[in-house]
């Protein structure tokens, strides 16, 4: 009809089939830019890699200049980092914390970095070239 706009796209950044991947593999995936991505795993493939108490590794390709995701990984407690300057956010009860992940090897983060050696959940990754 004439005179009527077309509709909007409203990106929201949910992740897409988070349902799906919590069902299959009990990780919450919650919104992000797109840049950072859940994977299968790959040797010298360049990707952040995360280690859980409760899981194998999981691993995440990351593209473009910055990215970000949040999500939901209980009782992490090693990342390895790739070539981008990476911080991943993590909790603990109330507490939370910033680590910065070194390039390209792994760096100890929750509770292979805390005195108390509480179990950590993964909050966010942020990267950026």
């Amino acid at each position: 009809m004439a005179g009527e706009a077309p509709g909007y796209a409203v990106e929201n950044f949910d992740y897409p089939q988070a349902d799906k991947i919590l069902a299959e593999r009990n990780i919450l995936l919650k919104r992000g830019d797109g840049h950072i991505t859940l994977a299968t795993c790959a040797s010298g493939t360049g990707q952040l890699e995360v280690q859980a108490r409760d899981k194998s590794k999981v691993c995440f390709d990351v593209k473009g200049n910055s990215g970000w995701l949040t999500l939901e990984i209980p009782s992490v407690y090693l990342i390895r980092g790739n070539d981008y300057t990476t911080e991943a956010d993590m909790t603990v009860g109330t507490e939370e914390k910033s680590y910065e992940i070194a390039k390209n090897t792994w760096t100890p983060v929750g509770e292979s970095a805390d005195e108390q050696a509480r179990e950590w959940t993964l909050l966010e990754l942020r990267t950026a070239k």
